[in-house]
C-alpha cells in the first residue's frame, strides 16, 4: 500500500476556500487512480473526489462544481480544491490511493492507501 501525507487543513468562514495537498513519501503516484474522501462526525467516510491515472475526474453531487480534484505526477501529489465551501463540508479529509473507479466514483479496495487526514472545519 502506497503511504500518504496530508496537508492543508484548517478553520474557514463559510464560503472561503482551501487547498488540501497529499504526497507520497516513499512509491511515485503516476499510475494510480487517486482520490478523497471525508468523514464528519457520526456518519460514514463519504467519497469526494477521485482523479484516474490518465486524468479523468469524477465528484460527488454534494461537491460537484465547487472542488477540483487535481493530480501533479512530477510532485508526486494530489491536491483538492475547496471553494464556496459550506458548513457541511466540515469533516475530516482523507486522501487514497490505487482506488477503483466505477459508477462515477471512487471505490476503496483491500490495496488503497490512506492518508492520516486533516481536520477542515467550516464556520457559519
Amino acid at each position: 500500500q502506497v503511504q500518504l501525507v496530508e496537508s492543508g487543513g484548517g478553520l474557514i468562514q463559510a464560503g472561503g476556500s482551501l487547498r488540501l495537498s497529499c504526497a507520497a513519501s516513499r512509491r511515485t503516484l503516476s499510475g494510480y487512480n487517486l482520490g478523497w474522501f471525508r468523514q464528519a462526525p457520526g456518519k460514514e467516510r463519504e467519497f469526494v473526489a477521485a482523479i484516474t491515472w490518465s486524468g479523468s475526474t469524477y465528484y460527488a453531487d454534494s461537491v460537484k462544481g465547487r472542488f477540483i480534484i487535481s493530480r501533479d505526477n512530477a510532485k508526486n501529489t494530489v491536491y483538492l480544491q475547496m471553494n464556496s465551501l459550506k458548513p457541511e463540508d466540515t469533516a475530516v479529509y482523507y486522501c487514497a490511493a490505487d482506488l477503483l473507479v466505477k459508477g462515477g466514483t471512487g471505490v476503496p479496495t483491500s490495496r488503497t492507501g490512506w492518508g492520516q487526514g486533516t481536520q477542515v472545519t467550516v464556520s457559519s
